[in-house]
């Protein structure tokens, strides 16, 4: 099948992007003509996206006025994040890929928290991983770009202020800086960097509220990279764990322990 691009329909015009993101507890859909957001559906975290992601697609397209085979880029959060939704979203949007004879962008989850921020210099983006640690990456950001300063890492709190603590600009986001905001203001109040909450601070550390729909931003990021050429085919698109899953984690463990 000969992958349909954006010039099968009007070259002049922006993309329709379908973006999905299943790395969180609740999720969301978002549906983009280019950089302008047409609707955006958020999921419920007690509810699994493996009963509530059709559904949602399906309402998000209906609110924009579009229907499936109207979508030229297919988006989703690629990780890191929860496994099971990684698994999920991923899976449905190749499967919509396929059908639909799309590309598809996988986009770092940690780019959209912090894009999602919408402040500029140096950010964190934190997202819980389960036992009090988190999921972490430093960006420099500014009003047109965003750059990854490190590799996205699975951290311990004592770990995450080792990797970041000595740095006195700092912003921190996400659903991750809000589990740890006590952490990070001791530590601020000990090393004597000034600290905002619930403000985009121009100087010391800034805690910025994490966003609801993290799809919106994954729409934009997944445009960015459409738009460099590096959205790829559908069998291409892979999960970024960062850390093994517990059952891993399980297995390895019970294999030292024969060893021993």
């Amino acid at each position: 099948m000969r992958m349909k691009t954006l010039t099968d329909k009007n070259p002049e015009m922006d993309p329709l992007i379908l973006a999905i993101e299943t790395a969180t507890r609740a999720g969301s859909v978002a549906v983009n003509r280019g950089e302008s957001l047409l609707s955006a559906v958020t999921g419920d975290a007690a509810v699994s996206h493996s009963a509530s992601l059709i559904q949602m697609i399906e309402q998000a397209l209906a609110q924009a006025g579009q229907r499936l085979s109207d979508v030229d880029l297919f988006a989703a959060a690629s990780g890191p994040g929860s496994f099971t939704g990684l698994r999920i979203g991923l899976a449905t949007v190749k499967a919509l890929a396929v059908c639909a004879g799309r590309e598809v962008q996988g986009v770092n989850t940690l780019a959209a928290v912090a894009h999602a921020a919408a402040a500029s210099g140096n950010i964190v983006a934190l997202l819980p991983a389960g036992r009090g640690e988190v999921f972490a990456q430093l960006f420099s950001m500014t009003k047109e770009t965003i750059s990854a300063r490190d590799e996205a890492a699975h951290l311990t709190p004592q770990a995450l202020l080792a990797r970041y603590g000595e740095l006195d600009q700092l912003h921190w986001t996400g659903d991750g800086a809000a589990q740890q905001i006590e952490l990070l203001r001791t530590w601020a109040g000990e090393k004597g960097f000034r600290f905002n909450q619930g403000a985009d601070g121009n100087s010391g550390w800034s805690v910025t509220p994490a966003a609801n729909i993290l799809s919106c931003s994954i729409a934009i990021l997944a445009l960015r990279d459409y738009r460099e050429g590096k959205s790829t085919k559908a069998d291409e698109l892979h999960a970024v764990y960062v850390r093994p899953s517990d059952a891993e984690i399980n297995e390895q463990w019970q294999r030292q322990k024969a060893q021993r």
